[in-house]
């Protein structure tokens, strides 16, 4: 049928009122033998990395220019299809090797190029309109809901954050060290080496981008550069503040507990604001009016209020707190 102005699988759907997923796209490549013809379901996107593992497909991956799919189709980009016509029978036309996805290669009643101008085919089927691809295989991305390949369930999308290094370095070092080991035949050769490991920085990044709010940080508290910030209240101007933050920090330091000791002389809405962003898990304020309540003030890193807890107990209150 005439499809005039229709390029994309967009323009397709909306022109037939049909899912993209009752389409074919084809996509071309150059090979090592002519060209390319990638086929995958309109709703699909074509995995570039898979693709350029085929042994058809040269490589690094490579779109076939509007000139040789118009000299294999006879057409040009946007209406393209498996079922060519007599242009590519014409001398010196490339070879096309069809190669379907296989989600493609299982589609029934569907829309593809019709390689004519701004004409495509509809109610296609593998076998009856058009020639079954010589090749099916796993070209496309996955998509959520497709099967796992464990056979159990079906995938699911989500975010995931490179915290590992994997590098492959050939014969480079083994070759400069003289290195050797013994094949199965006990012919001496030279071994491939490679190595791995964890980046501690991209642990770091991984562990803010997933902890954090408006405020700044938040750091889980295995790897909080401090477990917990003191911070004194016009310690400048109380002795018994001093006093008491000072004996504090040296029970917790004592006890094993990582404290950032915030003796700065700056306003408190300062200190809290700096604690926050720095993203320390557990802040305690000594304050004269709390000390004359014979209580200090707890607040979690992920606490909406503050809390106040016993002086003469602070040491057990903060590792219960620790412990959680």
């Amino acid at each position: 049928m005439a499809t005039p102005g229709v390029r994309t699988i967009e323009d397709l759907t909306k022109f037939l009122s049909v899912p993209a997923s009752k389409t074919v796209k084809t996509l071309v490549y150059e090979g090592h033998d002519g060209l390319v013809a990638l086929l995958v379901r309109g709703d699909h996107q074509l995995n570039e990395v898979k693709a350029s593992k085929l042994p058809q497909v040269k490589t690094p991956l490579r779109q076939a220019s509007a000139e040789q799919v118009r000299a294999a189709f006879g057409a040009g980009f946007g209406s393209l299809g498996p079922k060519l016509n007599g242009a590519s029978a014409s001398p010196g036309a490339p070879t096309v090797t069809f190669i379907a996805d296989h989600a493609a290669a299982a589609a029934s009643d569907f829309a593809i190029g019709a390689n004519e101008d701004d004409h495509h085919f509809t109610g296609v089927n593998w076998g009856r309109d058009v020639p079954e691809p010589a090749v099916v295989a796993d070209i496309r991305n996955v998509v959520e809901g497709d099967p796992s390949p464990s056979g159990k369930g079906t995938l699911k999308i989500v975010r995931g954050i490179e915290v590992g290094h994997i590098f492959q370095l050939g014969q480079l070092y083994s070759t400069a060290l003289e290195a050797t080991v013994l094949d199965e035949s006990g012919q001496s050769v030279v071994p491939y080496m490679g190595c791995y490991g964890i980046g501690v920085t991209r642990i770091v990044a991984a562990a803010i981008e997933q902890n954090h709010d408006e405020r700044g940080i938040i750091w889980p508290e295995p790897i909080a550069p401090f477990h917990v910030v003191l911070v004194p209240v016009n310690a400048q101007k109380s002795y018994r503040v001093r006093e008491v933050a000072d004996k504090l920090y040296a029970e917790l330091t004592a006890a094993g507990v990582e404290v950032l000791y915030d003796d700065r002389d700056a306003r408190p809405g300062v200190k809290f604001a700096d604690s926050e962003l720095l993203g320390i898990p557990h802040r305690v304020v000594v304050g004269e009016r709390g000390i004359d309540a014979g209580k200090l003030e707890y607040r979690g890193r992920r606490d909406t209020e503050s809390q106040e807890f016993p002086l003469d107990n602070a040491l057990g209150f903060i590792r219960s707190r620790l412990q959680r």
